[in-house]
């Protein structure tokens, strides 16, 4: 049985709240398109996963709040991605996390980042800018970002995660694209560069590319993250 929904706005942005009013329970941050979050969570139901609140986001400006520099277009039809992920993850840890944390019971036992393409690299990117969460799931993120893992390798996270989950479709890297054919080699070495920190790390290849089963992707990744 699908529980109360609570949605509020802020700076143009979409927030749906699916609270656990079990005490404690973890807290879920979901960067994702507003038609797919209650999918997302209905999936998670039918899952059966451990209790827990997500928090969707959604009407974002993907290529500008969910990027963290300035790049070009990767394909011919995209627009370029203008860097805003500062901005954005100000506006998530200063306005959207505290608001949200007023719907539910107690303390968040711990707080996960997660999304699928853009936003499982923004999941990544944000916790080099802040602490407030311990774990991630970047679902066939766009881990081949310009210079991500050049990033990556060279800095230190705020806060070091308990656990992260990726995945891919196991047909994203097969393009003729340059940019995107390092999408395979790039995730499953920074899976391994966070495995060799001793974080508990999974990278899952799913089936097809990377408009496939973008829903059931997402829900496995967040269902593994409860898991652990």
């Amino acid at each position: 049985m699908i529980q109360t929904m609570y949605t509020f706005s802020t700076k143009g942005k979409t927030i749906s709240i699916f609270p656990n009013f079990e005490v404690n329970a973890p807290i879920i941050y979901l960067n994702t398109f507003s038609g797919e979050r209650q999918k997302v969570y209905e999936a998670m139901q039918t899952a059966g996963c451990q209790p827990f609140t997500l928090v969707a986001i959604s009407d974002l400006d993907w290529n500008n709040d969910m990027t963290p520099w300035d790049s070009p277009p990767a394909f011919k039809t995209a627009e370029p991605c203008t860097g805003g992920a500062d901005d954005y993850l100000r506006l998530l840890t200063e306005e959207i996390i505290p608001t949200a944390e007023k719907q539910i019971t107690g303390i968040p036992r711990w707080r996960g980042i997660a999304g699928y393409s853009l936003a499982g690299l923004f999941a990544l990117y944000s916790i080099y800018q802040t602490d407030l969460f311990s774990r991630v799931g970047s679902m066939s993120g766009s881990l081949w970002f310009p210079e991500i893992k050049e990033y990556i390798f060279s800095h230190e996270p705020k806060h070091w995660p308990e656990c992260m989950y990726f995945s891919l479709g196991d047909k994203e890297s097969k393009t003729r694209n340059p940019v995107l054919q390092s999408v395979r080699q790039n995730t499953e070495e920074i899976h391994d560069f966070y495995r060799g920190k001793g974080i508990d790390t999974v990278f899952q290849l799913n089936p097809g590319n990377h408009y496939n089963q973008a829903v059931e992707r997402t829900a496995a990744g967040l269902c593994w993250l409860l898991s652990r």
